[in-house]
């Protein structure tokens, strides 16, 4: 594959073409130190086979942003810890120097006097007032500090400093954030002139080191309008590339421009944006420079991987969340088997939620990813027999872990087909991609001792053939008793999303979570007239902060009618009756017309009787615990009771 040919970057080589990319994970120390946590993940990572890895948002300064820091001698040695680990693998390893959106002295001037909320108060996370209010003095400073960062990372072993230009060095390149008027604003000339001058000062500090450049492109919107904010639209980014490299920069990494206000512009969530939606801003630059060019944006599979490249499009593939998904993305490709790569879904639930939340990246396919070094999957001391009830994901995922571990199992599973809940979770606009997860687990079981019995049930007789039994029989959709609920008019949202029930006219669904929600969008997208009726305050709470925009965009243009603070009182043959009880106000109880009424209030756990064996049982996914979850507690549940039979 061309993918895992070297590449000669600067005046080093890269032994293949997958590079991870900057990416925030909250993986650092509080004093942004490199820890065990981010040293186990980056060092994963090498270990499985990327060439080039690239620490995000690195600090040349004290701040009180919650990124990794390189500014004094003590950091040093944690920093080489993991460099010379990346070395042992042939991996080459990055810092991305960026700059915070506030005036960091000022800041820690005010911290250190006790000023804690005037200091909050200019704690501002919007580049466009630091790039318009920095002084000069102060940007010949950030220079310095960036150098001296440099020159840290070199005595570190660190191999490339790529240069963050979408923060501070973008926003200044750019014609939507930079107001300024001075030498620094106005023209290309200028508003490029900070860029090319830290470019000048690292080639000189850090003369054999690889100088890697972000360049992130503001690219046009269907309306007419522009994604993103700091860095420069297509034309102006090919004319700086070029300068670029005339400046001696080594590799130019093409990316989405940030400052949107919107996370799923820069890490687009499943369907929202296309498949290798910068692949053709990276094919532009290409064609300007003679540097090597990467590029990111939902290149998802080995073979989209290898097409970009084989075409010369890009010369190196930056994957970021499908390397959280699996970090042996590279080694199944060496190995022949990258239908064996567990490919990430772009679900946003444990990478970016988790960032935005102040969490660390935790990826929900993956039970090892943020726990690198403590979750591993352990040889088993002895074999066993092992049975599973239950295909779906936390049934599949515990049956990987098994037999990963060396025990020989049987999956039971009732319907003709795995996959379980998924199944129907895929059905929604956009939820299609979930089904990645399931080509995942039938390519990867078919090489491990793994037996399936479809449409078939365990059964008392079965239970002393086995050491252990898993219990993963799921949930079930939850109907209360509700006056009316028996009408024929009365179908679930489960039903509707495996095609049982068929749904047309004036459709309500009880229950706005995410099934509801999800289920309104379905139907709305089927030509139903949708009405979504929920007890809470908002709907979709569940909801990733990436999706939630463009699923109610979705809502509003369908002209699906939200009523929050409600709850049903009775169903009709041909409409509902609901009370609105909003705060402060009397509450009003009103009818809805409806074809149909869509139940989509909860989920049970779905227990088999077992009373009668005597052989351990484990229940992992929706059926254990008080209340069924999520794909993330299916997978981690699965993950770690398998690990320990």
């Amino acid at each position: 594959m061309k993918i895992l040919e070297p590449i000669k970057v600067g005046k080093t080589t890269f032994k293949n073409r997958i590079m991870f990319p900057p990416l925030t994970t909250g993986y650092e120390e509080r004093d942004g130190s490199i820890g065990e946590q981010s040293f186990q993940f980056y060092n994963r990572l090498a270990e499985g086979g990327v060439g080039y890895i690239v620490i995000g948002d690195v600090a040349p300064v004290a701040t009180f942003s919650p990124t990794p820091k390189l500014f004094k001698e003590e950091q040093i040695a944690p920093f080489k810890r993991l460099a010379d680990a990346c070395h042992a693998n042939d991996c080459k390893l990055g810092i991305q120097l960026f700059h915070p959106e506030y005036n960091v002295d000022a800041l820690n001037a005010l911290f250190a006097q006790g000023k804690m909320d005037e200091a909050r108060a200019q704690l501002r996370h919007d580049m466009q007032f630091f790039i318009n209010e920095v002084t000069e003095e102060q940007l010949s400073t950030i220079l310095d500090r960036m150098e001296a960062c440099a020159k840290l990372a070199e005595r570190a072993g660190i191999d490339c400093i790529e240069i963050h230009g979408d923060r501070l060095v973008g926003s200044l390149c750019s014609t939507i954030l930079n107001h300024r008027t001075d030498a620094y604003g106005g023209s290309f000339e200028n508003r490029t002139r900070f860029a090319l001058a830290l470019v000048e000062r690292l080639k000189k500090a850090v003369p054999d080191m690889v100088i890697d450049y972000k360049l992130p492109i503001v690219t046009p919107l269907k309306d007419g309008g522009l994604r993103g904010k700091g860095g420069l639209e297509l034309e102006e980014a090919k004319k700086f590339a070029i300068l670029l490299e005339k400046y001696g920069v080594d590799t130019i990494h093409v990316a989405q421009a940030n400052h949107t206000g919107n996370m799923a512009d820069t890490i687009p969530p499943m369907g929202t944006q296309p498949y290798g939606f910068t692949v053709y801003c990276a094919n532009e630059i290409k064609q300007s420079v003679g540097i090597p060019v990467s590029c990111v944006g939902r290149i998802v599979t080995p073979h989209a991987a290898e097409s970009i490249v084989a075409s010369g499009k890009a010369d190196i593939i930056g994957l970021g969340r499908s390397l959280l998904a699996d970090p042996d993305f590279v080694r199944k490709c060496e190995n022949n088997t990258p239908s064996c790569v567990r490919t990430c879904i772009m679900c946003n639930k444990g990478c970016t939620d988790n960032i935005q939340n102040r969490a660390f990246l935790s990826c929900v396919l993956n039970a090892e990813n943020g726990y690198e070094g403590k979750r591993t999957i352990k040889t088993a001391v002895s074999k066993k027999n092992i049975a599973i009830i239950g295909a779906g994901i936390a049934g599949l995922e515990a049956a990987r872990v098994a037999a990963l571990k060396g025990h020989s199992v049987t999956i039971y599973e009732k319907s003709l087909q795995a996959g379980g809940q998924l199944l129907i979770a895929s059905v929604p606009p956009r939820k299609e991609e979930m089904m990645r997860i399931l080509n995942y687990y039938e390519a990867v079981l078919d090489t491990l001792p793994v037996t399936f019995r479809f449409g078939t049930t365990l059964t008392p007789e079965d239970y002393e053939k086995y050491d252990d039994i898993i219990v993963a029989t799921g949930a079930i959709n939850n109907i209360p008793p509700i006056k009316g609920s028996e009408l024929p008019l009365v179908v679930s949202a489960w039903d509707v999303l495996a095609k049982k029930a068929v749904v047309f006219g004036k459709a309500i669904v009880i229950g706005g979570g995410l099934v509801g929600v999800e289920t309104a969008e379905y139907l709305a997208h089927l030509g139903c007239e949708v009405t979504i009726v929920e007890m809470l305050d908002q709907i979709a709470k569940e909801e990733s902060g990436t999706i939630l925009p463009t699923l109610t965009k979705e809502l509003d243009d369908y002209h699906v009618i939200r009523h929050v603070n409600t709850r049903l009182e009775e169903i009709h043959n041909d409409s509902v009756t609901v009370t609105t009880a909003l705060p402060d106000q009397e509450p009003n109880t009103f009818t809805i017309p409806a074809d149909f009424v869509v139940l989509a209030i909860g989920a049970k756990k779905q227990l088999p009787d077992m009373g009668s064996c005597s052989v351990p049982l484990h229940y992992v996914g929706d059926c254990a615990g008080e209340r069924p979850s999520n794909i993330e507690h299916a997978i981690k549940s699965a993950y770690d009771t398998a690990n320990e039979l």
